[in-house]
């Protein structure tokens, strides 16, 4: 079954990067502004800027504004104001009310300990939600998280670099958390309301949330919305072989702000050719030329170790 219905075709592109305040800017998170930049603006599209600052017990202080200088400083302009995800707590309620009028969400009295036990060898997302209380709390539990009821059989969608991918939603994860037992929305509620109300039609990001695609595009089909279309980018790997990320430090971006020498191994890292003459060009300029010469056949796919120190020279 394929549930997504992408925005029609022809419809002006609006594509999106959203960070989280967790740390500031790293290479990784730079491949995937450079990549959904690029692919909008080729697009003659817009560029949205979405901070994903839903969970404070992980926002580091000051690392918002430390991602927006970054930003900056290597030539990004995007469209319209910055959207955080803090200010929206309405729009996600009213999404959460919505579902669970049609029956789609349930209270769930179960703790983590609880479906940790219950799935002792966790797939690839994690431990998979045993169904508890998808008929009604068993007698003594209480409310805790809401969780979305899933289908069976396999859902797919037909991702922009990588092609056809199929998930067994129910299989794989289960009824998933909508709003957790802290009171906070999840990453997942948010994503699909945030996307939908702002307009993006076009995802681009990295492989490490290609899991997350099939229950974002279902969410959408039970909000009657369609969905964007998804492209995912090779993952870049650190010196340990694991997802870089911000404990990893600033790796790849050691030069500082306002170097071009990142921008250029982001690109390279994407597989796209730099053009010469852009040794003494601004990050801004070389942007530009990005976009117009961005070749989505380049891109490898799958995971990709990245290489510092080394010279990156325009060809």
């Amino acid at each position: 079954m394929t549930l997504s219905s992408p925005e029609s075709v022809g419809a002006p592109t609006v594509g999106r990067f959203a960070p989280s305040p967790t740390g500031p800017l790293h290479f990784g998170s730079l491949v995937a502004a450079v990549g959904s930049y690029c692919l909008a603006r080729q697009a003659g599209g817009r560029w949205l800027l979405r901070i994903e600052d839903l969970d404070p017990p992980r926002i580091v202080p000051g690392s918002a504004d430390a991602i927006l200088r970054s930003l900056e400083a290597f030539g990004f302009e995007w469209d319209g104001p910055v959207l955080y995800q803090s200010t929206r707590n309405e729009l996600y309620a009213a999404a959460l009310d919505h579902l669970r009028q049609r029956g789609l969400v349930f209270d769930c009295g179960c703790s983590r300990q609880e479906i940790l036990a219950s799935a002792p060898h966790p797939g690839e997302e994690g431990p998979r939600y045993p169904g508890t209380c998808r008929s009604g709390l068993p007698p003594g539990r209480h409310p805790r998280a809401q969780r979305l009821r899933v289908p069976e059989g396999l859902l797919g969608f037909d991702d922009g670099l990588l092609g056809r991918q199929v998930q067994h939603l129910a299989d794989a994860v289960g009824d998933f958390v909508l709003r957790r037992a802290d009171g906070l929305y999840s990453y997942q509620l948010a994503v699909v309301v945030d996307d939908h109300d702002t307009g993006v039609n076009q995802v681009v990001r990295g492989t490490d949330l290609i899991g997350s695609t099939v229950r974002q595009i279902y969410l959408h089909s039970c909000l009657d919305q369609p969905s964007p279309r998804y492209l995912h980018l090779p993952l870049a790997l650190g010196p340990d072989g694991e997802k870089l990320s911000k404990r990893h430090g600033a790796h790849g971006l050691e030069e500082g702000e306002g170097s071009v020498v990142p921008l250029l191994r982001a690109l390279r890292f994407l597989g796209q050719e730099i053009p010469a003459g852009l040794a003494q060009a601004t990050p801004r300029e070389i942007l530009a030329a990005a976009t117009v010469g961005f070749n989505l056949q380049n891109v490898p796919r799958g995971a990709v170790p990245v290489v510092v120190g080394d010279t990156v020279q325009p060809k």
